[in-house]
């Protein structure tokens, strides 16, 4: 769409923000059917909302009342995220989930079988694309969630400039075209995190990072170091469409690389692209009862939705004492050498662009989209 063409990224032409959709002749099929899928999707609408209802039952509420015995409280709250989750999946049309290791051996990508069991303490980093990664690290692994807090990006204009450029560069007398451009920003700190449950995870999903408030947040090493299970977080601080790799903020400050004391588990995660009665998996722009309506669209399908996780073998991770920097960052490695290494161990796992585009960019988005959403009288992130 043309008014958002400011948030292109420039090296890669992909625009991370907006929503894939299928192609028109797709749409068309679809509507012939759209009674019938509206049908389904009530119901499936109706049945994952009843799960939701009771993971906040079981596992936020009675479960805690065995917080005072760690190991029967673990248990339990693995068992009953588990199967929610993986019944939640199941219910929106996700019947299988491809899972592959794939190794970086001599340039090229083969299959292997490691281990892949991340334990207490130790951290799980990923590409982020919808909540539907979240509900599947909570049915393998029934992680710590962590959700970064900022102070924010600083505005430098405040209005949304617009930039002059030609038609041609020759002189020819082509018409002068405005474009709209973007805010520009300086780079904001993460300055900590907070701790999200997994359906608090699913219901920020699209959001940028939280604001401070009463300093109610923590350093990734401490929400780590007392950890009952892993600990999953999401470099680039907010969800992009998948098409690309939106820049990873600087969240591991002061890690050097091999990293010792915990392992560090690297994955990708892709889903296919919208098709005829498929709407994407992705979920960039959050909603107003966020996600309902983007749960709503993924029950419409009568087909089985697709997604694909990428695991990269724990021997070739950051925390592998055989890892070596060089083989892996081609260019500078900035300021947090192990954010930069994940970032490029999960572009070549998942084969996505890296982009120059971060969550900040993310943010002066979300308020573009917003203002013209209500403009128009839609609801938001429809």
């Amino acid at each position: 769409m043309e008014k958002y063409s400011a948030f292109r990224d420039p090296g890669t032409g992909i625009q991370p923000f907006l929503t894939p959709v299928p192609p028109l002749e797709a749409n068309a099929v679809a509507r012939i059917a759209y009674p019938l899928l509206y049908a389904l999707a009530v119901v499936r609408t109706v049945l994952i909302a009843a799960l939701a209802a009771l993971y906040l039952v079981l596992v936020s509420g009675a479960c805690t009342l065995l917080t005072p015995v760690p190991p029967i409280y673990r248990a339990i709250s693995y068992v009953l995220t588990a199967l929610l989750s993986r019944l939640s999946l199941f219910v929106l049309g996700v019947w299988w989930i491809r899972i592959e290791q794939i190794s970086r051996k001599r340039g090229r990508s083969t299959v292997s079988s490691e281990p892949w069991s991340p334990g207490a303490g130790d951290i799980i980093v990923s590409n982020w694309a919808s909540w539907v990664e979240i509900l599947w690290l909570g049915f393998r692994f029934d992680p710590i969630f962590v959700l970064p807090v900022s102070n924010g990006p600083d505005q430098q204009h405040d209005t949304f400039h617009e930039t002059r450029t030609t038609g041609r560069k020759t002189g020819t007398g082509s018409a002068a075209i405005s474009l709209p451009g973007r805010p520009t920003s300086r780079r904001a700190s993460i300055i900590g995190f907070r701790k999200a449950s997994l359906l608090r995870m699913v219901l920020s999903t699209g959001n940028t990072p939280l604001s401070p408030s009463n300093d109610n947040y923590s350093s990734l090493e401490e929400i780590r170091r007392t950890a009952n299970g892993p600990v999953v977080v999401f470099p680039e601080c907010t969800t992009s469409n998948g098409r690309g790799l939106l820049k990873f903020a600087d969240v591991f400050k002061d890690c050097a690389i091999p990293v010792k004391g915990y392992k560090v588990f690297v994955m990708c995660v892709r889903y296919d692209p919208p098709a005829a009665m498929s709407p994407t998996l992705s979920h960039s722009i959050p909603s107003t009862l966020n996600p309902l309506f983007h749960v709503f669209s993924l029950a419409t399908s009568p087909n089985p939705l697709t997604m694909s996780i990428r695991l990269l073998p724990t021997t070739e991770s950051p925390s592998s004492p055989s890892f070596m920097t060089s083989e892996v960052v081609l260019g500078d490695v900035g300021a947090d050498i192990l954010s930069t290494a994940c970032e490029d161990l999960i572009s070549q796992l998942g084969k996505l662009k890296k982009m120059s585009l971060r969550w900040e960019d993310k943010v002066f988005f979300l308020k573009l989209f917003r203002e013209k959403a209500g403009a128009k009288g839609l609801p938001l992130g429809r």
